[in-house]
């Protein structure tokens, strides 16, 4: 019976990871669809976007710690999130909403993951963590990627995307990195999600009253005006409840029975299955510039994690201060 429990385990964080993987995947391409600007007319503006995807994933969660609690016969949890990760989630929602407008799919993803991956490793980094050789050269690396990505030319990407998403990847980083200290997965992003709510209404209020108070209405590229469609609002729907609320109570769930190691290898995957995603629905195509600069950030970062998950008896390479 042991051994049947001990496979069941493993089984499960395997599901539940492969899940979450599909579902980081599936918001890139819920997102894309909905925000892209190549459809006219619009089926929805980034910060409406966000604010239902948000809703939608604190209402779902609201309903299954309800369900849960009323299962177990007790009335509350003591797990009950942060503001602070509260904070993290939002920052990487709506910037992930508004760099969609400006990146395709698989750029999108790949700046994004390497952005969870570097702001991972400068935590950890900060929090006293040293990094050897290989994980020095690995980094450089992986900077060197995108420092390919953004070079001047025919394909590359919007700077105002690029930056929007690596800010939205260093916030998701932070809040992978409080997930693994969660007891209750499901209760925390509940309660992550119910949070960020007051912060949605902020979000709105700003993007109501800012194209009022700019004394130049032509700086304001940004927010766009309101626009809500049946479809836009049903594919914000999807991203908040499924791919996002479920998706990340999952990958929350995963993370308790997953090394950093493992998890950050795993997340490779993310990007390319983002991309099948945007070709498969989207139509779009992977650039061969696209294409070399994935490459580079993908050894490079693979290298910082074989060096963590084959450590060796020598001093780690610090920087003087």
């Amino acid at each position: 019976m042991s051994s049947l429990s001990a496979f069941l385990s493993r089984f499960s964080i395997a599901l539940y990871t492969l899940i979450a993987l599909v579902a980081f995947a599936a918001n890139s391409v819920l997102c894309r669809m909905a925000l892209s600007t190549q459809q006219t007319p619009a089926l929805i503006d980034p910060s409406s976007f966000t604010a239902i995807r948000l809703a939608a994933g604190a209402l779902v969660l609201g309903l299954l710690m309800l369900l849960r609690n009323t299962k177990a016969g007790t009335s509350r949890s003591t797990s009950r999130g942060s503001m602070f990760a509260a904070a993290l989630l939002f920052i990487y929602a709506v910037t992930f909403s508004y760099a969609y407008v400006l990146l395709d799919t698989a750029t999108g993803a790949l700046i994004l993951f390497a952005a969870v991956q570097i702001s991972m490793m400068l935590i950890s980094y900060v929090q006293g963590q040293r990094l050897t050789l290989l994980e020095w050269i690995g980094a450089l690396l992986a900077f060197s990627g995108f420092a390919y990505l953004v070079l001047p030319g025919v394909s590359a990407p919007s700077m105002t995307g690029l930056v929007l998403m690596a800010i939205s990847g260093c916030a998701w980083g932070g809040y992978t990195l409080l997930g693994k200290k969660s007891v209750n997965p499901l209760f925390d992003t509940g309660y992550n999600f119910i949070r960020s709510l007051p912060l949605v209404a902020v979000m709105i209020l700003v993007v109501w009253l800012l194209p009022y108070l700019a004394s130049a209405p032509q700086l304001v590229s940004i927010p766009q005006a309101t626009v809500l469609s049946a479809k836009g609002m049903l594919l914000a729907v999807l991203s908040g409840a499924i791919a996002s609320g479920i998706g990340y109570a999952l990958w929350y769930q995963a993370l308790r029975g997953l090394t950093s190691t493992h998890a950050a290898v795993l997340q490779l995957t993310v990007p390319v299955i983002a991309a099948v995603g945007g070709i498969l629905f989207l139509d779009e195509e992977i650039s061969f510039h696209l294409g070399v600069s994935a490459g580079i950030i993908f050894v490079g970062i693979a290298l910082v994690i074989f060096a963590k998950a084959h450590p060796v008896n020598k001093p780690a390479l610090s920087i003087s201060r």
